[in-house]
């Protein structure tokens, strides 16, 4: 059954603000699996991206929601160092999302030299050079670091555009070499290797792996029934898995845990008994 994008976004919203799957997430994808971004210091922000372009003649405002947005400080050289960490989180391909996401990044820095020129406008801070003052951003000032990840909760490999230059009319790589470019950083089901899954350590890993072998059903049930994990999935996971895959699993109310082998089964004998009223 056709599952509402409304309905989708929402529950992979809710999923992804979590703490601990966020942190997993990104170690898996920055660190192999280490668990070096800690939950309990990811601060939610505000997913609204607001900026306003330079310009000498005209103010445009331009907003941009994002999906989940935390910030993270982590040590590095005996300094505290601020991460913007963003999920984007797709249930279909998306052809522009290098232009999508690199808006919302290059929104995120303006903002950021924003606020520095405020600042120094309310400490009264005195510029060394016109430049200063014309930028407000001083010499010595620096960007934390903005990291957008894109989660595709979809069975097959993401076929869509992964960088600008791959949605150019032009592959001439003399232009090319002038025309910045930005990828996109991606976690696709289809793309992760089995022996990588467990780089894992939320339940991201069942949810994920379940979306890979979502399409071979035969596959599936040999993955659930070999895998004990699968047995114990929270209610929450379980949703997910529904509401991304089109599944249509049944499963006891009232209960926080599922057990996702007697829920592949339920469905099998299911199907086994429509066909024999039929």
């Amino acid at each position: 059954r056709a599952i509402p994008m409304a309905d989708k976004d929402t529950v992979t919203r809710d999923y992804m603000s979590d703490n601990a799957t966020f942190a997993d997430l990104f170690n898996f994808y920055i660190y192999g699996g280490q668990r070096v971004i800690i939950p309990e210091k990811l601060r939610p922000l505000d997913t609204a991206e607001i900026a306003v372009p330079y310009s000498d003649e005209h103010l445009v405002a331009i907003q941009k929601l994002r999906d989940v947005m935390k910030l993270y400080a982590a040590m590095t050289d005996d300094r505290a160092t601020y991460l913007l960490l963003g999920v984007e989180n797709q249930s279909e391909l998306h052809y522009a999302m290098p232009v999508r996401n690199g808006l919302y990044d290059m929104i995120e820095y303006t903002k950021q030299v924003e606020f520095t020129a405020r600042e120094h406008r309310k400490n009264k801070d005195r510029p060394e050079t016109n430049a200063e003052f014309l930028s407000g951003f001083y010499h010595t000032d620096r960007l934390h670091p903005v990291i957008t990840l894109v989660l595709y909760f979809g069975a097959d490999e993401w076929s869509a555009p992964r960088s600008i230059h791959e949605m150019l009319y032009t592959n001439d790589e003399a232009i090319l070499r002038f025309v910045p470019d930005y990828r996109i950083n991606l976690v696709a089901p289809a793309e992760i290797g089995d022996e990588h899954f467990e780089q894992f350590h939320t339940e991201l890993r069942e949810l994920l792996k379940f979306i890979k072998y979502s399409r071979d059903k035969e596959k599936l049930e040999d993955v659930i029934r070999s895998d004990d994990t699968f047995r114990h999935i929270s209610r929450k996971t379980a949703d997910v898995i529904n509401t991304v895959t089109g599944s249509d699993l049944h499963y006891e109310t009232g209960k926080d845990e599922v057990d996702m082998c007697k829920a592949i089964e339920d469905i099998r004998n299911d199907s086994i008994a429509i066909g024999e009223a039929r």
